[in-house]
């Protein structure tokens, strides 16, 4: 029960986009698409899990000198290896995420969940945290990254929805910052009615 709601606090209650306001750069920066919302989420998802896992394993073993030094070494070694998959086979989406993926090294979101959780808990729990935070963000880029090609563009997962010309502000930065602040009004409005 327990890893369940590890699994489950990172979509609605502690959602780290929506509620915890974090990992905004990559936010905002991606999702001009839904395609690309949830590409960055899923390595992102990816990194999480694996770091959460190694730093639960070893973090009785490091010292509190270096555990942060530490920590950026393990989540950079899978940051690499998700780079390197990428750019083997999604080259497309690589091209498209660009520098927000070695980004994910200093995302707060990565380390956040590294040093306040995963470097205390289980190794069980570390990874259901880590997977519910991972999804958790992948939900929040795919839903921003979709409203926002739709509205820009009339589509979604480039599938032509709407005809004509579509809204143009809404794929520039302007529109990120627009519809996250209606999103997160929508998700504070969810919250209070679940508490």
């Amino acid at each position: 029960m327990n890893q369940w709601k590890n699994f489950t606090k990172g979509f609605i209650k502690e959602n780290p986009v929506f509620v915890l306001l974090l990992g905004l750069c990559p936010t905002l920066g991606v999702t001009t698409s839904a395609f690309n919302g949830l590409g960055m989420g899923l390595a992102t998802t990816f990194v999480l899990v694996c770091s959460n896992l190694v730093v639960a394993l070893v973090s009785k073993q490091i010292p509190d000198k270096v555990r942060i030094p530490t920590f950026i070494v393990i989540i950079a070694s899978f940051v690499t290896i998700v780079e390197l998959m990428m750019q083997a086979y999604v080259p497309a989406l690589f091209d498209s995420l660009g520098l927000f993926i070695p980004l994910i090294v200093v995302n707060c979101v990565v380390l956040g969940r590294a040093e306040g959780f995963a470097s205390k808990q289980s190794v069980t729990s570390s990874i259901f945290d880590g997977l519910g935070m991972g999804l958790g963000f992948t939900f929040a880029l795919t839903i921003l990254g979709g409203i926002r090609e739709i509205l820009g563009n009339g589509s979604f997962f480039d599938v032509k929805l709407i005809e004509g010309d579509a809204i143009i502000i809404f794929i520039l930065s302007p529109g990120a910052f627009i519809v996250l602040g209606y999103l997160i009004a929508l998700m504070n409005k969810m919250n209070k009615k679940i508490t």
